[in-house]
């Protein structure tokens, strides 16, 4: 999926062999660096050293740091786990509420996803890239929304999209708001709810 509708940033193409294994050395000294110190820590240079290869390899294939968070969260998001179909809608709500709990609970991913969501509030660039991996894992898991309409557990015209946003939003609300941790309660409660409303229509499009 594009970040852009213009030309990919650098380092977005999918590269294969050697090229392959210095994109996961860069992506995964990038993470780290996001996760340990925050966006604002983030140096190419730096970033070429702890991946153990050229800087200008780094400088010119991604340019920026934003280039690399752009690569970074592309990457998270065709590697993360594909949704979950159990055959009822709340099933696979609590599915993807859970998956993003661990996720978010993990101390490396959740505090990664911190110095990201940080980072878009100020740079444009960072922000087009959440919104990019975001918008990649809500397509992946409104099929089940669907489904469930399909199959009369909500009504027809129901927005799939809203659903899914709408059972994840309370977790990535409690993680950047209080400093208590993630548990499967909060994310089967976010589920609950989720499916609750939309049974009732709440996320039916206008006509």
């Amino acid at each position: 999926m594009e970040l852009t509708e213009a030309t990919p940033d650098p380092g977005t193409a999918r590269p294969g062999g050697r090229t392959a294994r210095v994109r996961a050395a860069v992506l995964d000294a990038t993470a780290e660096v996001l996760a340990e110190q925050g966006f604002a820590h983030l140096d190419l240079t730096d970033i070429a050293r702890r991946a153990e290869v050229g800087k200008t390899t780094v400088y010119r294939r991604w340019g920026t740091v934003t280039g690399l968070v752009a690569d970074l969260l592309l990457e998270m998001a065709q590697q993360s786990v594909p949704r979950t179909e159990t055959g009822s809608l709340l099933g696979d709500l609590t599915a993807n509420a859970r998956l993003v709990q661990r996720t978010l609970a993990d101390p490396r991913q959740g505090a990664l996803f911190r110095a990201v969501i940080a980072a878009a509030g100020s740079d444009p660039k960072a922000a087009q890239a959440l919104y990019g991996f975001y918008s990649a894992r809500v397509e992946e898991w409104a099929p089940c929304v669907e489904q469930a309409a399909a199959r009369g557990e909500v009504p027809d015209g129901t927005d799939a999209q809203e659903v899914i946003r709408a059972t994840s939003a309370p977790l990535y609300y409690r993680l950047l708001t209080t400093a208590l941790p993630l548990d499967t309660a909060d994310a089967d409660r976010a589920a609950s709810a989720a499916a609750a409303a939309a049974r009732a229509g709440a996320y039916v499009r206008e006509p």
